[in-house]
This record gives structure tokens, sequence and C-alpha cells, in this order.
């Protein structure tokens, strides 16, 4: 590889924001596979992100997972794991700086510009602090969405692994009309329901619609939002 396309070199010419996830793991690894099999740091960081889903399967995946990953021994497996937990230990650090949701236009200006020209529906969970900091957003489905589909527990799991204390349930409208389906407040509906019983509160479920950027929010219709009876 020519000395100005190796990661650390372009690191020091361009700055850390400048390189690929990959080359930045690469860096933490400094050297590839040797024998049968070689291959440079780079293509061993960009084959295990692969093997795992991106960056977020390398962070949930255990130590012998990752060793389990060819070319991925107990050092390499320790030095990435040191790596994201620093990253993650920073993120907790400063609250101050996260993204704050107080209304659903907040949510659609973070996640409208990403989801808006999608061919699909794509479902994503937005995991908030009890002041309502965004700890982070999981995306759960693709597809056409309806409540035979969507687990309500999976709504939940990365929320009650990560400690938040509410959600936000935001997915597209292909059609761009984000007009609330019956299965979208049948799905909010039980979520609100199910955010009861595992006291994680469910603030909204936001559908954007695609190309032209509206949206609703069913809790401002009341939609799947009534007060539980009984």
């Amino acid at each position: 590889m020519p000395a100005s396309e190796r990661p650390r070199e372009r690191l020091s010419a361009h700055g850390p924001e400048a390189l690929s996830i990959a080359e930045l793991i690469a860096i933490v690894w400094r050297t590839g596979t040797s024998g049968a099999h070689r291959e440079s740091a780079l293509d061993l960081a960009t084959r295990a992100l692969a093997a795992h889903g991106g960056l977020t399967g390398l962070a949930r995946a255990s130590l012998a997972d990752l060793e389990r990953t060819r070319g991925i021994g107990p050092v390499k497996a320790i030095e990435v794991k040191a790596a994201l937990e620093l990253a993650r230990r920073l993120a907790l650090s400063s609250p101050e700086d996260r993204r704050v949701i107080r209304t659903p236009r907040d949510v659609v200006e973070m996640l409208g510009p990403d989801i808006v020209n999608l061919e699909r529906e794509h479902l994503h969970v937005v995991l908030l602090s009890t002041k309502h900091h965004v700890i982070g957003v999981r995306e759960l489905y693709r597809g056409t969405l309806n409540s035979s589909v969507v687990r309500v527990g999976e709504l939940f799991r990365h929320a009650i692994r990560e400690d938040a204390a509410a959600i936000i349930v935001v997915h597209n409208h292909p059609s761009g009309d984000p007009t609330p389906s019956p299965e979208d407040v049948r799905i909010t509906a039980d979520a609100v329901a199910a955010g009861r019983l595992v006291e994680v509160d469910v603030l909204d479920h936001v559908v954007v619609g695609s190309r032209t950027l509206r949206w609703s929010s069913l809790r401002e219709q009341r939609l799947g939002f009534s007060a539980p009876t009984g």
C-alpha cells in the first residue's frame, strides 16, 4: 500500500475524521495476519466489521466472539474492545453535549434526512435518558411493518440493556403520506402498555413521510396513547 494511503499517514495528513471505521480499527491493531491467509490490518478490520454487522456488532460481541473471527487473537480482541469501551465512556461522560429531544420535530430533524428517501419502511427506536438526552438510536426492522412482525419486546431490548428511561419509536412511510395506519396505532398501543410493565416510557411514535419530510406524531394525535383503564 502506498504510504499516502496507509491509515496512520492519512490520519496524520487529514485528521481522524477523514478515516473510515475500518481504517481507525486498523490503526488500533497495527498489524494484519501472516501465513496462508495473509492480509493487511485494514483488510482484517474490513472483514471483521462485515462479519459482526458493523461497529455496533463489534461493540456487542464478546471477546470469545471476536476471537472466533479468523485473524483476531486474544490481543487484537482486547485492543478493539478497550478502544470501543473508551468511546462508550466518553459518550456517557458528557451528557450536556448530547442532543435533547423536546418535541417530535426534534426527532424528525435528527432522523428524517436518513430515512426520508428510503424505499421500504424502516423502524428505529431512539433511546433517551431521564432528561431526554439521546443515548442512542437503534434500527430494529426493515420492510412492511405490522403487529405480527414487530415484536414489542424487541422495542425495549436496547433500552433495558443500555438503561434508558424512555424511548421514541420512529418509522417512515415510503408512500410519502405520514398518516398513521391502523397497524401503526396498534403497535403504539402495545408498546405503551409494555412500557408500563418494564418501566420504560414510550414518549411518542413518529411517522415520517418520504420525499417531503412531512411527519405525524401519534402522541399529539392521541393515537395509541389513551390512559389505561381499570
